[in-house]
């Protein structure tokens, strides 16, 4: 049954009003809602305040690096070390490497760009300052309802966004009620702030409705891996930050690694592959399992133990792919609208600041009397912000990559020591991610290794570790437009794709008898990364929100 029939069964839905609704629980959406609670009580005002995360908890699904400047955070919270910030390991080295598969050539840190240099940031669990962040504003009297996924956008009549109502429970995989059986709720708002993450699932329907993207660039997406282990403690230097490019990935695949040490003895290691590879036989995954074997990185984990794992696309595109930031009823911040710096790898200050200036936008039409308008002061104070000119500087980054690590790396030194960012060009691309894969035919297939299961795992082994989980008994979150496209066109041409670009066996081709093959979809393996939302070459793939409190559960990432 769809939705339609199911409320003409069991509806209505019930429905609560606010004045903000906010879906996403990470630090975009839970820095607008503390905004907006901050300026409330400024002004002595109630303004009612929700928060919906589809993650089981604030943070179980929020991973990242992360190498956090705290610049926004400062801003927001001017005194977040007195009130116990999980920030607790400050940079105490960079170091940069270009890699070759058994050699490493060190950047001397006086020759690194500024984008390259962290002195004066923090080594952070991005999850944990979610889950500090998420006390921050429950404390101002923000509702945050963890286990609640927006699975639909409300409109008004006039087209307006209204707000938006939570996922169905208990619909079994036939599509028709069990005897778990509830409705969603629809959550109203005067104004609706969209801050799913990268490539979210209602952002990216309403970039579509209100054509945000118009005259924008296609927006380039990274796939990053990461894992967590203890190591060694004679190995371990809190606050060191290395940061890699080239080996395992050719000079035309864009992406490098990375390894942060934090506190207790551990570090987090990953790998961002960008998606806008070429040959199909890439797999992210297992190019991350080969830059651990590099003797560099290989060195500090020899000894130590792998205690978890997770993947997210990142946004790379920069400020030529940012869509229009706001729309009637509603706005578009952090990483659902594309606020992350590739350069830098960093995102979650940009987050901050867009809920930040987005919060402020909405307080003040609020006590202004308005409702279901243009937040149009939002996109006005980021153009003239500081995060707008850090994007600014950064623009060209990844056009430049394009052309090539080789070329791409000089004409970005170039851009970044003569020029300081402000160079007189700005360039462009002109094909998303998804439509950059040759044909099979045309590639030379990758042989990688086995996993040594010491330094190296299989992807099963390791979605273990990311400790996801979906109800069984519920229709597929990853959908099919057409069911005949993955063996027709997607093995047929680019010999199965989704099988290798996910980082946890969700896809494999099976033997359907008689010499035929056909796509077997392991939904429950899903950790949320996006991948095959963007990668899929005919866009066939559709990921929607599962129940509620499905997929990782992140404790430390």
């Amino acid at each position: 049954m769809n939705t339609k029939e199911l409320l003409e069964q069991y509806g209505p839905r019930e429905s609560m009003e606010y004045d903000v609704v906010i879906v996403g629980g990470g630090p975009a959406g839970l820095s607008a809602a503390i905004r907006i609670k901050q300026r409330a009580a400024q002004m002595g005002q109630e303004v009612g305040v929700c928060v919906l995360e589809k993650g089981s908890e604030v943070g179980a699904h929020i991973l990242s690096g992360a190498v956090m400047d705290p610049i926004a955070l400062t801003e927001l919270i001017p005194d977040w070390k007195e009130r116990g910030a999980p920030l607790n390991a400050p940079v105490t080295e960079d170091r940069f490497y270009l890699l070759t598969e058994k050699k490493a050539l060190y950047n001397p840190h006086w020759l690194l760009p500024d984008c390259f240099i962290n002195d004066g940031y923090y080594v952070v669990s991005l999850a944990n300052v979610a889950r500090w962040l998420g006390q921050q504003a429950e404390a101002l009297g923000v509702e945050i309802f963890p286990g609640f996924a927006a699975a639909e956008v409300l409109y008004d009549e006039q087209g307006r966004v209204r707000g938006v109502a939570t996922g169905n429970m208990g619909v079994g995989k036939d599509g028709e009620p069990t005897g778990n059986f509830q409705l969603g709720m629809e959550l109203r708002g005067k104004y609706t702030l969209f801050a799913e993450g990268a490539r979210g699932h209602l952002g990216k329907q309403v970039i579509a409705k209100y054509r945000l993207d118009e005259g924008r660039d296609p927006q380039t997406w990274g796939i990053g891996i990461k894992e967590v282990w203890e190591i060694d403690p004679a190995k371990h230097q809190s606050g060191l930050v290395v940061h890699s490019a080239g080996w395992p990935l050719d000079p035309d695949t864009y992406g490098g690694g990375f390894m942060y040490h934090f506190e207790n003895n551990q570090v987090s290691v990953g790998l961002v592959v960008g998606l806008g590879y070429t040959n199909p036989y890439l797999e992210p995954f297992e190019e991350f399992q080969r830059y651990k074997t590099h003797p560099t990185i290989r060195h500090f984990l020899e000894g130590g133990k792998r205690i978890a794992y997770g993947a997210r696309a990142i946004n790379a595109s920069g400020l030529q792919s940012l869509p229009k930031l706001v729309f009637p009823g509603g706005a578009l911040i952090g990483c659902d609208a594309g606020f992350l710096n590739a350069p830098r790898i960093k995102g979650s200050h940009a987050a901050i600041k867009t809920g930040m200036l987005a919060g402020d936008a909405t307080f003040d039409a609020l006590a202004a009397g308005r409702s279901h308008d243009d937040l149009d002061a939002y996109p006005a104070a980021f153009e003239s912000s500081w995060l707008h000119d850090e994007l600014y500087r950064a623009r060209n980054f990844k056009p430049y990559l394009d052309m090539g690590l080789t070329v791409g790396a000089l004409l970005w030194g170039v851009d970044q020591i003569v020029f300081r960012g402000k160079a007189p060009w700005t360039l462009h691309r002109r094909k998303a991610d998804h439509e950059k894969l040759r044909s099979a035919a045309s590639c030379t297939p990758i042989e990688y290794p086995k996993p040594d299961n010491r330094i190296t795992f299989d992807k099963l082994s390791s979605v273990y570790l990311a400790s996801t989980n979906h109800e069984e008994n519920q229709p597929a979150h990853l959908t099919l437009k057409d069911a005949s496209v993955p063996v027709a066109l997607n093995l047929a041409r680019y010999a199965g794709p989704e099988a290798r670009y996910c980082p946890a066996g969700v896809y494999e081709f099976v033997d359907a008898g008689e010499g035929a093959q056909k796509l077997q979809i392991n939904f429950q393996n899903c950790v949320h990364c996006k991948t095959c939302d963007i990668k899929d070459p005919s866009q066939n793939i559709v990921w929607v929100v599962p129940e509620g409190g499905g997929g990782p559960n992140y404790a430390s990432m």
